[in-house]
């Protein structure tokens, strides 16, 4: 029997996150951080509601992850994010050594591949996983922010 508990599974909960940051008018990134199918972390950006720059939803899943495992490493981790990690977030992945990052939607101008920001040698990198429904969230996010100014 084929495993439910797919990359397609995890980014739709990442998606919901990023629909709940879209709700409190954030810009919608989500995250889930997982372990063995099993969510240990869920997040979406914060940054307008803590004013704080730093408060990124990956920034956020890794801190909830660490504190559900009881320590600052995240192997045998994946972290499910709807946009390409920016080169602070990436940063922080490399850091907590996280075994896999999956991303939904390219951020061509401030993703961490075009800023050839380095994630651990050990960690895997996979993209375009529900890109299309991310990438249309964001859209329409801009677009709805734009006809309010």
């Amino acid at each position: 029997m084929e495993n439910p508990f797919d990359d397609t599974y995890f980014m739709k909960k990442a998606l919901q996150e990023a629909e709940a940051a879209f709700d409190i008018n954030e810009i919608p990134v989500g995250a889930v951080i997982v372990v063995n199918d099993r969510i240990i972390a869920r997040a979406h950006n914060l940054t307008e509601q803590l004013n704080d720059v730093t408060a990124h939803a990956e920034m956020q899943a890794i801190t909830a992850a660490a504190n559900f495992l009881g320590g600052k490493y995240l192997q045998n981790c994946t972290l499910y994010v709807t946009l390409e990690p920016c080169q602070m977030c990436a940063g922080a992945l490399y850091w907590s050594q996280i075994s896999r990052v999956v991303y939904g939607a390219r951020d061509e101008e401030r993703g961490c591949i075009n800023m050839k920001t380095k994630l651990h040698p050990k960690t895997k990198m996979v993209g375009g996983v529900l890109a299309e429904e991310a990438s249309q969230l964001m859209k329409r996010f801009f677009i709805e922010k734009r006809n309010l100014n």
